[in-house]
């Protein structure tokens, strides 16, 4: 599978911007600690001290120790919470992010966690957490970034996900979610949408387009027919789409050279067929190209070979004939750019 290269422009500034926030609120809640009287008369740090306890409850192994700080009531001195101002009243301090990335914890979520009401960002990924989402995760107004990526979570896709209205970066992969992926998921006004390698069954509905994300990867899932013509409707923000090994079947649509801001595009080990689509060179911003293991067929469009950005080509292990465009800007003896009939 092509490497996630590092998100180009405008994903890099939405991201650049939110981390300045979450840097601050970092910063925040290790220079402002809020007075012992704040402590005990704030209502949303009792809350949040409620949520963290209930949630050591569910913990079945901690065995880095991470949260043995989390005793007594000054959450803000929990290792991987995060207090700041709250966001509707800067004289309240509040639990504004947990992270607790690569802790090596096993348990489940408890519903308690919808207490959080404040939370801007929820890291748990590189852990051992079991089971669904809590359904009161549609109580926290102000979740920008939900991260539970290689974990054990299971059940069918958390709908909980689908009534978070701040939301914007998702990532659920890695896990061992499973069944129906629904079409409302590409309404949702994500910047980056990660939900491969899970065990999702699904089709790409005719609302694909809509999503207005600049990274999606969607691979390593059982993806049935093909990619819809709505994926026009991407152009102005798509960067990087990878939907490798789904079963993806069908020829490429027209439409798909309207994505002139995509600078990866990996669909390989699909069952996709017919002859590339000449609009191909239409995708002037395009540097990966990766179309290996498929059906492809007929003649390669010497239009790709003029994409002034392209740097790695491979359609290998497909059915084209004929001579190979000359690529002279392609590096060959890095093996780019080979196209391998049977």
């Amino acid at each position: 599978m092509t490497q996630l290269k590092p998100l180009m422009a405008s994903y890099y500034l939405d991201v650049l911007i939110h981390w300045v926030f979450v840097v601050v609120i970092l910063l925040i809640s290790l220079k402002l600690k809020p007075l012992e009287s704040q402590k005990l008369n704030n209502p949303r740090l009792m809350q949040a001290h409620a949520a963290l306890e209930a949630w050591t409850h569910c913990m079945t192994s901690d065995p880095n120790k991470i949260t043995s700080t989390w005793s007594g009531p000054n959450v803000c001195n929990y290792t991987g919470i995060y207090c700041a101002p709250a966001p509707d009243d800067s004289t309240i301090f509040t639990v504004a992010g947990i992270d607790l990335k690569n802790a090596n914890i096993s348990g489940s979520l408890p519903e308690d966690l919808g207490l959080l009401t404040d939370l801007d960002f929820f890291h748990i990924n590189s852990n051992r957490f079991t089971g669904p989402l809590p359904k009161n995760f549609t109580k926290l107004a102000y979740l920008y970034e939900l991260d539970i990526s290689f974990n054990q979570f299971s059940g069918p896709f958390p709908q909980v996900v689908l009534a978070i209205p701040s939301l914007r970066y998702l990532d659920i992969r890695f896990n061992n979610f499973a069944g129906d992926v629904p079409s409302s998921l590409f309404d949702l006004k994500l910047d980056a949408l990660f939900i491969n390698n899970n065990k999702f069954q699904f089709s790409l509905p005719q609302n694909f387009g809509n999503s207005p994300v600049s990274v999606m990867i969607l691979s390593n899932n059982d993806i049935k027919g093909s990619i819809p013509s709505s994926v026009a409707k991407m152009k102005d923000t798509l960067n990087e789409i990878i939907i490798s090994n789904t079963g993806l079947t069908g020829p490429l649509p027209q439409e798909i050279g309207y994505l002139d801001k995509v600078t990866v595009f990996d669909v390989s080990f699909n069952r996709l067929e017919g002859e590339l689509p000449g609009t191909m060179q239409g995708m002037k911003s395009l540097e990966q190209l990766v179309l290996k293991h498929n059906n492809f067929s007929g003649v390669v469009p010497t239009g790709i070979c003029m994409l002034p950005k392209l740097k790695h080509f491979d359609c290998s292990n497909n059915y084209f004939h004929g001579p190979f465009p000359k690529c002279p800007f392609i590096k060959r003896k890095h093996n780019r750019g080979k196209c391998m009939g049977f």
